[in-house]
């Protein structure tokens, strides 16, 4: 029977990601305080925050720094726009820092209030820089099978997962999905990781020449893809990949939602992966997730581009109500602080080695065809044969159980079809890791005398 709240949860909240029908007899988890990587709902219950809320959480709950960044901003100033040559202090410093922090040539912050709306940004900027550069046909986008890049119709449409294009029309005509880079379910009978990712490279290559090079204009992609399954590029894929794109001179797109700002060890994914893009989407843990901001960060060439045209035309007609909001501005400008205070990154590179090992461990569970991950980000696949990598049957929902479970045992984590992610806080410690997995190592355990005693394991 649903409580009180959770009834009036169902009768009032459209949820996201979330099985509608299924949830008035369920019910939500309702949530009251959290404290560090520990959340705890309504009856006192601790869980452990094994997903950082949505990837972004980094610092975990009760900063006490944040929460005075925000309400010394408020009393200040709680609202001033950037629209039409206005400005403040938090944004130009935000904007400051992230120039500051980012590779290669970066010019210009572009402020915006999630991931989805930079990625939508993002294809904005594309076609409208095309058009500056008198290249009014190159407006393809080439995205990735399991990629994920928002849910706005521009950056749903990037995205590479059924569920966001199922009976919303989409994605948009300019778009298209490349090869997934997971060796493990896409790799052939021998091949090994560079040989694959030279496939895919090749396979790119042929993908654009089919196009049309002139009309092929950027190439989106996550340094780990996350939301898609929490998947690792192969080695040298992006070694493979970027000579594809510089030949046929498509542009590079990081989204650095998830992966940015520590979260694989080093500020961005991009440097972890030898990536080199033009344009870069942040997002989630630049403010720790306590407020909404993002930002889309572009080089010299892009920034000249823009200007020209918005001269041209007499404005450069983008940007959101809250673009660069001065509370958020300035939590986002506080986090990045404590990230160099406190050394961050460097307590990340300290504590990743026994995260990838505990996770790596369950590579030899009976349930786990693969465990893979990278810095504090990881997945286990779900199979029911382990030498055949059979996956479940969907109907048996085998990573929703095994995520129900997990709840059960006090931990957050999520499903991600035949997977389980877990990215938890990066401030999280030894410890709590081996707390996170402990629990995890339960619920699997649990699962799998479920698999048994149901049959899930049968073919469909």
């Amino acid at each position: 029977m649903l409580s009180n709240l959770q009834a009036r949860d169902a009768a009032t909240v459209l949820h996201p990601y979330t099985n509608l029908a299924a949830l008035p007899q369920q019910g939500s988890l309702i949530l009251e305080r959290g404290d560090g990587v520990f959340v705890y709902d309504v009856e006192g219950k601790p869980y452990i925050e094994g997903m950082a809320g949505l990837w972004c959480n980094a610092l975990g709950h009760g900063r006490e720094e944040l929460v005075e960044a925000a309400s010394e901003q408020m009393r200040r100033l709680p609202f001033a726009h950037l629209f039409t040559g206005k400005s403040h202090d938090p944004a130009i410093a935000l904007a400051e820092k992230l120039k500051e922090l980012a590779p290669g040539n970066a010019a210009k912050a572009f402020f915006c209030n999630s991931g989805s709306e930079a990625n939508d940004t993002q294809v904005k900027l594309v076609w409208y820089v095309n058009n500056a550069l008198g290249r009014p046909q190159k407006k393809k986008i080439i995205s990735r099978i399991k990629a994920y890049h928002g849910v706005t119709v521009a950056s749903a449409s990037l995205t590479g997962l059924p569920n966001n294009h199922i009976d919303f029309d989409l994605p948009l005509p300019q778009v298209r999905h490349a090869g997934c880079p997971h060796h493990y379910r896409f790799a052939l009978e021998g091949e090994t990781e560079e040989e694959f990712a030279s496939r895919l490279a090749a396979e790119l290559d042929a993908m654009i020449q089919a196009e049309g090079p002139d009309t092929v204009a950027a190439f989106i992609a996550e340094p780990v893809m996350g939301a898609g399954g929490v998947i690792v590029p192969p080695r040298t894929y992006f070694e493979k990949i970027q000579p594809v794109l510089e030949k046929y001179d498509v542009m590079l797109i990081a989204d650095e939602v998830i992966c940015g700002f520590g979260r694989l060890g080093e500020w961005f994914g991009s440097t972890a992966l030898g990536m080199k893009p033009d344009t870069m989407s942040v997002a989630k843990q630049l403010s720790s997730s306590y407020l909404p901001i993002a930002a889309v960060i572009i080089p010299n060439w892009i920034d000249e581009a823009l200007n020209r045209q918005s001269e041209k035309i007499g404005v450069f007609g983008h940007g959101f109500t809250y673009s660069g909001h001065p509370v958020a501005a300035a939590v986002a400008l506080k986090t990045l602080e404590i990230y160099e205070r406190e050394n961050i990154l460097g307590h990340v590179r300290e504590v990743m080695p026994h995260f990838q090992q505990r996770l790596r461990a369950f590579g030899d569970h009976p349930m786990v065809g693969e465990a893979r991950g990278m810095g504090l980000v990881g997945a286990v696949d779900l199979v029911a044969d382990k030498a055949s990598k059979r996956p479940f049957d969907a109907k048996r929902f085998a990573a929703a159980k095994v995520v129900a479970l997990a709840q059960e045992e006090g931990l957050i984590v999520r499903a991600i079809g035949d997977a389980v992610s877990i990215c938890p806080p990066l401030v999280i410690t030894e410890e709590e890791i081996d707390q996170l997995f402990d629990r995890l190592g339960r619920a699997l355990d649990r699962a799998e005398s479920w698999a048994a005693s149901e049959g899930a394991r049968q073919a469909a």
